[in-house]
């Protein structure tokens, strides 16, 4: 388990993203993956392409978070203390995530090339469960283009199951992100994947493909504003 993040440093990006194979263990990716399926039916929100789950809660029409403890399984005993030794959350406002979304893809769903936005500090944790899958990140044009459609990606990056990826700076705030919605990713290799050298399972892929299975992620950010429960009106967008 490596406890400096800088070992865990993707290097081919051009600020601050960090690969860490083995964040958890089988037996702890199975726990996780028992809480999430066995959660109450109306906890999935189904889209087009994908469900998921969003805990605490939805943000506010004012993109504020009402004050409410994440559910102890996503923080305690595995996250949180592994969070904090490599100080991740360190310098996030509130000084640990305080929402986290639960998405799954299952072959051939991905999500169109987007920006997470400004209602949370520029930093996501991400831990993948149940099988691999390739985020693709795309720079912003010159124009704003609010989408990635008809362009390669600049930055490929491989998440493996029970990996943690960290992203923040200018990849959070110049760069969007995307899954694209295949069965199969090809065309990996070391020329292709950014964290190539970080893999845990290099042999697995240097076929240059893999057949997508069902892949779970948790989304770990902190967002900036959070309202007490007393004070919630006034972030509901009523006047």
């Amino acid at each position: 388990m490596i406890t400096d993040l800088e070992a865990a440093r993707i290097k081919p990006l051009p600020a601050d993203g960090f690969y860490v194979a083995d964040f958890i263990s089988e037996d702890e990716e199975q726990f996780l993956l028992q809480k999430i399926t066995t959660a109450p039916v109306p906890r999935w929100t189904h889209l087009a392409h994908r469900r998921l789950q969003t805990w605490p809660s939805a943000l506010t029409n004012s993109n504020a978070l009402i004050a409410s403890p994440l559910p102890s399984w996503l923080v305690s005993p595995v996250i949180a203390p592994r969070f904090d030794s490599l100080g991740i959350f360190a310098d996030a406002p509130h000084g640990a995530p305080n929402h986290v979304l639960v998405n799954e893809y299952r072959p051939g769903q991905g999500i169109m090339p987007h920006e997470d936005g400004a209602a949370y500090y520029p930093l996501v944790a991400t831990v993948s469960l149940g099988a691999p899958i390739v985020l693709d990140l795309y720079e912003k044009s010159e124009d704003g283009d609010g989408n990635g459609h008809g362009r390669q990606p600049t930055y490929r990056i491989l998440q493996e199951r029970r990996s943690l990826l960290v992203t923040t700076k200018s990849i959070y705030t110049d760069f969007l992100h995307g899954i694209a919605d295949t069965a199969k990713d090809d065309g990996l290799g070391a020329e292709s994947i950014c964290n190539w050298d970080l893999l845990r399972e290099q042999a697995r892929y240097e076929c240059g493909w893999l057949e997508r299975e069902t892949r779970i992620s948790l989304t770990y950010r902190d967002v900036l504003k959070v309202a007490k429960l007393g004070n919630t009106m006034r972030f509901l967008g009523g006047r």
